[in-house]
């Protein structure tokens, strides 16, 4: 069993981002992961996209980031750790209620972006976070990198994980993935081999043109990837092609439904 999940909502009025629908997406996908503002969406996004992913039976998530409309949240903003765990919980929250207002729960929060490439590295950051969301939101998963620093610290605080996989982005020999603001053109069916690869394997390739290990409850692609569409369709296909059955986060981990 594998979850598979995307990144939704992430537009900001009358602007959108990707080529690619939050409905057809949504067919594709167990887990959503919802902009909260401050990256991107909105109050009508975010009711829209839980309102969706209720009919549609998807799990939903908060997808907190930095307060970075301009830059897509993909910049460092320079704040106190203390300060980046109050923004992320002020997120968490108005989705939450919108969940709320659906009938639904949160499933998950996942870090959107530079701030969730800061946490993996930042161990005083992930165990703020991990902290906080032992008081707020204890039977919420989060959804981390296996080789993080926020793995780590939630696995030893007791905070139920969710490690990922990343269909649309390269690895290095860490086993984290390479950060690159403009993504070059994908081949889906590359990516779809990619990801059955590493499921039945437990192997990718890196940039440096190793293979290593690598750990995952989750597989993910981005809405704004150029092809998201055909890239998740093909990874769907294919991992059900090979006998393998795509569910909820939640299910993976029963103790936190």
């Amino acid at each position: 069993m594998v979850d598979l999940n995307c990144d939704l909502g992430e537009g900001y009025g009358q602007w959108t981002l990707g080529e690619a629908s939050d409905d057809a997406l949504m067919d594709l996908i167990s887990s959503a992961n919802v902009a909260t503002g401050f990256h991107a969406g909105d109050p009508n996004l975010m009711d829209r996209v839980v309102r969706l992913g209720v009919e549609r039976g998807v799990a939903l998530g908060a997808h907190p980031g930095y307060r970075d409309l301009q830059g897509f949240g993909r910049r460092v903003i320079q704040a106190k750790p203390e300060e980046l765990v109050n923004d992320i919980l002020y997120q968490v929250g108005a989705l939450r209620e919108f969940a709320r207002r659906h009938g639904t729960r949160l499933q998950h929060v996942k870090p959107h972006g530079a701030l969730y490439m800061e946490a993996a590295k930042d161990e005083t950051l992930s165990r703020l976070m991990v902290e906080a969301l032992l008081k707020s939101s204890p039977d919420t998963l989060l959804f981390c990198m296996d080789v993080s620093k926020t793995c780590a610290v939630a696995e030893a605080a007791g905070l139920p994980v969710i490690r990922e996989f990343y269909a649309d982005r390269d690895y290095d020999r860490s086993g984290s993935i390479v950060f690159a603001r403009r993504m070059r053109p994908l081949d889906p069916s590359e990516v779809a081999d990619k990801c059955v690869r590493a499921c039945r394997d437990g192997k990718v390739r890196t940039v440096e043109g190793d293979d290593i290990d690598i750990a995952f409850d989750s597989i993910c692609f981005h809405s704004d990837t150029p092809g998201a569409l055909a890239i998740g369709t093909a990874v769907r296909d294919a991992l059900l092609k090979d006998g393998l059955r795509i569910v909820a986060a939640a299910d993976l981990h029963p103790q936190t439904r």
